[in-house]
């Protein structure tokens, strides 16, 4: 079998997603010139100063690291084609602009945590998730003018668990990607590329889904959806930013709490919608049209997540209790670097 000339490379990217894909390239054994990556941020209660996972992975094998503010910027740009790379590759960075994706003689390609056309944007894992998705996948594309619109190079499909969430999905498309990655730069240093433009797969009776990023008013629990609806809202934001919710007692009462996981038990239910159920021992569930959404996991403001029995433990629910959509700190995008945004 003819052996795959080894590319120089230069690597964009900044959270666990993205040097996962960094490991790859390099135990393939292609060149890596450069590794681009966001700035140092303080992150954490404690605000201490944190480097990114692509970092940390470029430093420990001594790769050349750049951080630049300005993507833009003259001198940063000039050094970029100083390095005579045959690709940059790009994986959960942010939007990258022309003069910088136009260096390299091979191109510059992305790779997307969906299967685009479908879910292009910043949150792919978590939108897909929420909408109830039987399966999501993976592309590598070129990188053009207009966001995640690319052609398309790969394509890889995974299944997406019943009760599965954006965490473990997170992670098996980080490990899928590994493989998907290493055959793209194949394809491309051996002429082998087929590229397909995205135009030629969508349906003029079928609207694209996209996946904008994640804002606070997107977690807060709409009690108003079906049962189906609300589950898949909270795995899907599981386990960050994650879904939350406000309990509300007839006195007045009030009890914020984050929810990390549930469970659908599907009835006929003709008690009052939301109405907050417990035996304050073992279960706490909420009544809806379609059923009873069981609270399994949930964390209070301060305080640690807990299961639903060693949460009770410290509560005694009186009255009547009522759970609400209640939006805290609105019109504000949620940021963590361990989840990765891909556009």
């Amino acid at each position: 079998m003819k052996s795959v000339p080894k590319a120089r490379i230069v690597f964009f990217g900044t959270p666990e997603f993205a040097a996962s894909q960094l490991q790859a390239i390099i135990e393939a054994g292609h060149q890596v010139v450069c590794v681009v990556t966001a700035a140092d941020k303080p992150a954490g209660r404690g605000k201490k100063i944190r480097m990114s996972a692509v970092k940390e992975l470029a430093i420990e094998n001594n790769l050349p690291l750049e951080q630049p503010s300005n993507l833009k910027d003259g001198a940063f740009v000039e050094h970029l084609k100083s390095l005579d790379a045959d690709i940059f590759i790009v994986v959960a960075f942010r939007m990258m602009p022309a003069v910088v994706w136009k260096i390299p003689r091979l191109g510059t390609f992305n790779l997307h945590a969906s299967l685009l056309p479908n879910y292009r944007g910043a949150a792919p894992i978590n939108h897909a998730i929420m909408n109830g998705e039987p399966e999501t996948g993976l592309t590598t594309f070129f990188i053009n003018e207009a966001i995640d619109e690319g052609g398309i190079l790969l394509q890889q499909t995974l299944p997406i668990g019943k009760e599965e969430d954006a965490g473990t999905l997170h992670d098996r498309l980080m490990k899928a990607g590994n493989q998907l990655v290493v055959d793209t730069i194949a394809q491309i240093m051996t002429g082998k590329a087929i590229v397909r433009p995205q135009s030629a797969l969508l349906n003029p009776n079928i609207s694209i889904k996209s996946a904008p990023k994640i804002f606070r008013e997107d977690c807060a629990i709409r009690w108003d959806l079906s049962l189906d609806e609300i589950h898949n809202q909270i795995r899907g934001l599981s386990p960050y930013p994650a879904a939350y919710t406000t309990f509300v007692s007839s006195t007045g009462e009030h009890i914020e709490v984050k929810v990390f996981r549930s469970e659908k038990e599907k009835t006929r239910c003709e008690l009052k919608p939301k109405l907050l159920l417990t035996d304050n021992r073992t279960y706490l569930k909420v009544a809806l049209p379609d059923g009873f959404l069981h609270l399994l996991q949930v964390q209070q403001a301060g305080k640690k997540s807990l299961d639903i029995a060693d949460f009770l433990k410290g509560k005694n629910f009186k009255g009547t209790w009522m759970v609400q959509y209640q939006v805290k700190k609105p019109s504000r995008s949620v940021e963590n670097r361990d989840i990765p945004e891909f556009s």
